[in-house]
């Protein structure tokens, strides 16, 4: 396994400010740092990348798609600025030298329709995907697609679906972002959930029932990990959530309080917890 760690914990915005905290991350043993991208974050993608090379960091990035640019949106023009923002998105990976890009990457950020999704939302979602994989595998980068909980989409919110959803979109660089907040929410059991898609998981994130503190709450991490090295899964667990969010981001996920003393407290005390417990399952 590789330990990352989302820089939402603390911001959402990284450039050269950010440099003393990427050489913490890397101090407190985390293998990489997880990047959120869009066309404009990183506003300096080198200057972030000679700064990650430097400390020998490697990183995974993280996306969502805006209400005016998304790929199940009724109008046209949106789906088409929903596939363009996020062939951009895999561009800026390429160049930050990340080989993943992780997220909800179909519906716009917090769009609830006031329905189950339809049919045709699906078939333009799978029909968007395509063509972004397709300049993913270009550039040489995965992409991730994130199940939410109810209150964040309607659109994709367990594991069986987002299984179905890879193998209809049927591209080699497509696979399954798991989160364990999500799934605690969604999944009845999530370790069986896990086991059931589990070929088909290629990224996680790892944050407790409150979207706190990993090993605070009541999530099952130890059914979950046994689960993820039952089925053979050797990629990052990457914790994130977000101890100190800017406003826009705070309103977006719902946080209204304090969710650990600070990003600091949260990456140290989640990536110890998270490696305490690998180490006596005998995870590698």
């Amino acid at each position: 396994m590789k330990y990352g760690v989302n820089t939402m914990v603390w911001t959402t915005r990284v450039g050269q400010k950010q440099e003393a905290l990427f050489s913490r991350i890397g101090e407190w043993g985390f293998d990489g740092a997880e990047l959120f991208l869009s066309p404009e974050e990183p506003a300096d993608i080198a200057s972030v990348k000679r700064t990650l090379d430097r400390l020998n960091l490697e990183r995974t990035t993280c996306s969502v798609l805006p209400r005016e640019s998304h790929l199940v949106s009724t109008q046209s023009e949106v789906r088409a600025r929903g596939i363009e923002y996020l062939k951009r998105c895999l561009e800026r990976a390429a160049d930050l030298g990340a080989p993943l890009m992780c997220g909800p990457i179909y519906a716009g950020l917090g769009m609830m329709s006031g329905s189950r999704r339809t049919e045709e939302e699906w078939k333009w979602a799978v029909e968007g995907l395509r063509v972004v994989a397709r300049r993913g595998e270009e550039l040489g980068v995965t992409l991730c697609l994130e199940p939410l909980n109810r209150f964040e989409t309607y659109f994709l919110n367990t594991l069986q679906d987002a299984a179905r959803l890879v193998r209809e979109i049927a591209a080699p660089n497509v696979r399954i972002h798991f989160d364990t907040f999500h799934a605690n929410i969604e999944e009845q059991h999530p370790a069986a959930a896990v086991r059931s898609v589990g070929k088909d998981i290629g990224h996680v994130h790892i944050s407790e029932n409150d979207r706190g503190t990993p090993g605070t709450g009541h999530v099952d991490w130890r059914g979950i990990l046994s689960a993820l090295k039952d089925v053979g899964y050797d990629g990052w667990l990457t914790i994130e959530s977000f101890a100190e969010p800017e406003p826009e981001l705070a309103s977006a996920a719902s946080i209204w309080r304090d969710l650990a003393p600070s990003g600091d407290d949260l990456a140290r005390q989640g990536l110890n917890f998270i490696k305490d417990l690998t180490k006596d399952l005998g995870i590698q």
